[in-house]
């Protein structure tokens, strides 16, 4: 949505599997492709209803398609944009999750490594679609809590012969500088190191083991505690640095061969900070 002086509120998510996604996933009509981006837009309120803000993006969530109409202009006057899904105002948390994010939560449980990040203006709701308001009721519940969920719902209907272990960080990357969230001393600069066989990795990134939701919702809420945020003319809690959730699932079952065999996965949630100047907003 936008209303005069161009102001956004919608917010892109990406999402990205090692595994091809399936051609039959709601999320979209491209098949088989590993990479997916659907558009989410949020209502008008507060300051926008009382500045007499009008609504000109419009979604066409059955062709996947947002329009942009010109404020103020004729029917004609509108651009269309198509994306692999589109989710209107009326689209809830849950519905949001089972469209864009379940099967990247499950092909991480099957051993392979996913990313979602939530792109987009202060304000347009980035936040709000990954973790949720805090201490919100059960409903307002955002992508990464409804992922811990389902990944320990999987696990407690696994086989008791497969063995799991789950690890959850947390950091943020505050004016070009990584941060362990999860530390005892959350803004002490982190390095970035490059090992020759596992690649790219944060030196001494803390790595919580949970056992439950609850312990893994009290990681995020810490991390969440210590993350950077400041106030803008558009958002009074806004998100001032780039945070990536990481979770780690790692199996150990008994093969055909009689064999161990450990099977790992890690989904990375991805919450970008707000794609504008600060001092302009």
């Amino acid at each position: 949505m936008a209303g005069e002086g161009g102001m956004t509120t919608t917010q892109a998510l990406a999402l990205n599997t090692t595994q091809q996604l399936d051609s039959s996933a709601r999320a979209g009509k491209g098949g088989g492709e590993c990479v997916k981006v659907v558009v989410r837009v949020r209502p008008l309120f507060g300051k926008e209803i009382n500045e007499g803000r009008e609504k000109i993006v419009f979604m066409d969530c059955k062709r996947g398609v947002a329009v942009l109409q010109k404020p103020g202009g004729s029917e004609r006057d509108h651009k269309d944009f198509t994306f692999d899904a589109v989710f209107d105002e009326n689209f809830t948390q849950q519905k949001i999750f089972e469209d864009a994010a379940l099967e990247i939560v499950e092909s991480v449980m099957d051993g392979f490594n996913g990313t979602i990040f939530a792109y987009g203006q202060t304000g347009a709701g980035k936040s709000h679609t990954m973790t949720g308001p805090e201490n919100g009721p059960e409903e307002q519940r955002g992508l990464l809590p409804r992922s811990f969920h389902h990944i320990f719902e999987n696990i407690e209907n696994m086989s008791q012969a497969t063995k799991y272990l789950v690890r959850g960080s947390y950091l943020e990357i505050y004016n070009e500088e990584i941060r362990d969230l999860l530390s005892s001393n959350p803004k002490e600069k982190c390095e970035l190191k490059d090992h020759p066989s596992s690649g790219v990795y944060v030196k001494d990134l803390s790595a919580t083991v949970v056992k439950s939701v609850n312990e893994m919702n009290q990681v995020l809420a810490m991390g969440l505690k210590n993350r950077s945020v400041g106030a803008t003319n558009m958002n009074e809690g806004s998100s001032r640095s780039h945070s990536i959730f990481m979770i780690t699932v790692e199996q150990c079952g008994i093969g055909t061969d009689g064999e161990g065999h450990i099977r790992v996965g890690k989904l990375n949630m991805v919450d970008l900070a707000g794609s504008e100047r600060q001092s302009k907003t």
